[in-house]
This record gives C-alpha cells, structure tokens and sequence, in this order.
C-alpha cells in the first residue's frame, strides 16, 4: 500500500522532460506568435487590413516553394533549382501571351489562360523530372544536379528574352487569356486567388504526405533507402514524384508572380530556394530526411514572410534582412538537432527503465 502511495506523484506530477519536449516540437508555432506580435508593435501599419491582404500573398508564393521542397528534404534530397524554375516559368507564361508559338509560314498559335497554366506547369514538372534523372539514373548528388539545373534553367530564361522584360501581360480577350491576370490579382469570397490555390495544394499535399502509401514511401527512402529499396519500395519513382512534384510548385509561383505585376523577368526568383528551405527548415522538416510536416512547413513560410515583411515595414536595411534570415536558419536547424538529440535520449531512459 505505501509502495503505490509513494509512486503515485511521479505517476501524475509534472514531467519536466515531457514538457521540454512539447515547447520543441512547438517550437515554430511559438515562434509565429512571438514575430507576429513583435510586430504588431513595432511595425506601423502592419495589422491594416491592406497589409494582411499584401503579406498572405507573399506567404502564399514561399509556402508553395517549402510544400515541395519538403517532399523532397523528407526523401533525403534537396532540391537547389525551384528559384530558377520560377524565373523560367514565368518567362514561358510571357513568351506564350505575347508571342504564341509561331508555326512558320504566318501560322501562329494562340492560348488561353487554362492552356497557358497547363503548358508552364508542364514546364516545371518537365524540369523536376530531369532533376530526378540526373539523380537516380546519372547518380549524381542531388546538390550538384539541383545546382546545375538551375544555372540552365535560369540561362534558358535569360535566353528567352535576351535578358529583357516581357511587358503588359494582360492578354487578348479574343485568345482567352485576358483573365490571366485574375490569378495574381483576383480574390475569391474576399480572399486572394492565390490563398485558395494554396489551401488546395496544402490540402493535397499533407493527404498525400499522412495518408497514402505513396506518403509512407517518401518518408521510408528519406529514412534509409536501402531498407526501403529491400523492402520493395520502387526508389527511383518516389524521387521522380518528389521533384516532379517540387518542379509543379515552383511553377505555380512563377505563374502568379507573373500575374500579379503583369510582366515577366528572367531574374525573378532568385533566392527563393533558400527562403523554401528555411521554411521547411523552421516547419521540422529534418535535412537528414525522413522527418517533416507540411502543416509544420506552412507555419514555417508564415514566420519567413512575417519577419521579411515586418523588417521592410521596420525599414531595416536590407543587407541585415540577409544576415537575420541566416540566423533563423542556423537556429532552426541547431534546435531540430538539439530535438532529435533529445528525443533519443529519453528513448534510451524509457528503455534502460523497462529494463529494470
């Protein structure tokens, strides 16, 4: 009888590990409050409703780039060109407005807006795709492939327009693209376009992600390939999809940039790789794989669109913007190590206890 009264308090009183744990695994939710009511204080302006309108938007382009890169970290890649890949898409969206595709002899084809998005997201995948056969069939390391691919991906922009702006994307009533304009622009119920774009890509994503065989495979090759590859998962075709996949995203982004200022530049969505990792980074995607939430993810892009629009209100300079995002990195990752540190450590005292 005193034996159980005695293990009574341990049994119900507070567990300080247990604790410890939840503010980590919370970590980036704790974080979004912290920066959002920061600069609900600091920054003027920031709660009006123009600013919320304006910074959704900007959320909405980083969390469509960190979904896909998360698939690919939780695979145990990475993927370095999805910025190129926005740049080039959003040349292609240009090219196709304003010019068509000329058949030769005074035959041209024009598109509509449905056609446009269809052929630049096929553009994306198709760069995906070739991302993912460097990989699994040159064997190349995902950072050198990835790397390489932007640099073409990025000259192909740049060649499509000899480095020029295409301008006045508002498309031709009579083709069917004048409502191109719509995605970058256009709301729905009061909520911009793209906000429900993303919702639906979330959605389909974490489905994908918690409840399809698809989802486990990705987080089983992230895990350990060869266990996976030994276990009858087909590797290479879940590499495929999570590039693919990553490629479908960024060209996404590259079409609602592109309507949103109604022109296209080779240069735009230079460094956008970096904001998706730290994004997915921030969420708890793990950069050794086999870790990751897409919900995780999106809080993560609220907390780096948060911080770069909070510090242009703020008018911090920005050459420390850079410096901050960096910091945020480096944090991110040494808490998620410091997380996983702990996480064994306590499996091992679970372990040593049922022993006794």
């Amino acid at each position: 009888m005193s034996e159980q009264t005695l293990a009574r308090p341990a049994a119900t009183g507070f567990d300080v590990n247990a604790a410890l744990l939840v503010l980590l695994k919370a970590r980036t939710f704790i974080a979004l409050i912290l920066v959002f009511a920061f600069f609900a204080f600091a920054a003027p302006n920031f709660l009006s409703v123009a600013n919320m309108v304006i910074m959704s938007k900007h959320v909405a382009l980083n969390a469509f780039l960190a979904i896909g890169m998360t698939f690919v970290i939780v695979s145990g890649g990475i993927d370095l060109s999805v910025g190129s890949i926005v740049g080039l898409c959003g040349m292609v969206a240009g090219w196709l407005i304003l010019n068509g595709i000329d058949l030769g002899l005074g035959f041209t084809i024009q598109f509509n807006t449905f056609e446009i998005c269809f052929l630049v997201i096929l553009v994306g995948i198709t760069v995906g795709a070739l991302n993912a056969f460097l990989i699994t069939r040159l064997n190349v390391a995902p950072f050198i492939a990835t790397l390489g691919t932007l640099y073409v991906a990025r000259g192909a922009a740049m060649l499509s327009s000899n480095g020029e702006t295409f301008p006045n994307l508002n498309g031709n009533a009579a083709y069917g693209s004048a409502t191109f304009r719509l995605i970058g622009a256009g709301d729905f119920l009061g909520v911009p376009i793209s906000i429900w774009m993303l919702i639906v890509v979330g959605l389909a994503a974490a489905y994908i992600a918690r409840r399809t065989p698809l989802g486990r495979y990705i987080y089983a090759v992230g895990g350990n390939e060869k266990a996976a590859g030994l276990s009858g998962v087909r590797v290479n075709r879940v590499k495929y999809f999570v590039y693919m996949f990553s490629g479908f995203c960024a060209a996404l982004v590259g079409i609602i940039i592109a309507s949103q200022l109604v022109a296209s530049h080779p240069a735009t969505g230079e460094t956008f790789e970096l904001n998706a990792i730290a994004a997915a980074v921030l969420g708890g995607t793990s950069m050794s794989g086999g870790r990751g939430r897409i919900a995780g993810t999106i809080v993560g892009a609220f907390v780096i669109g948060i911080l770069s629009d909070g510090l242009v209100m703020m008018g911090v300079s920005a050459f420390w913007q850079t410096v901050i995002k960096g910091v945020v990195i480096i944090a991110a990752v040494v808490i998620d190590q410091a997380q996983q540190r702990f996480e064994s450590r306590l499996a091992l005292q679970a372990q040593a206890a049922l022993g006794k």
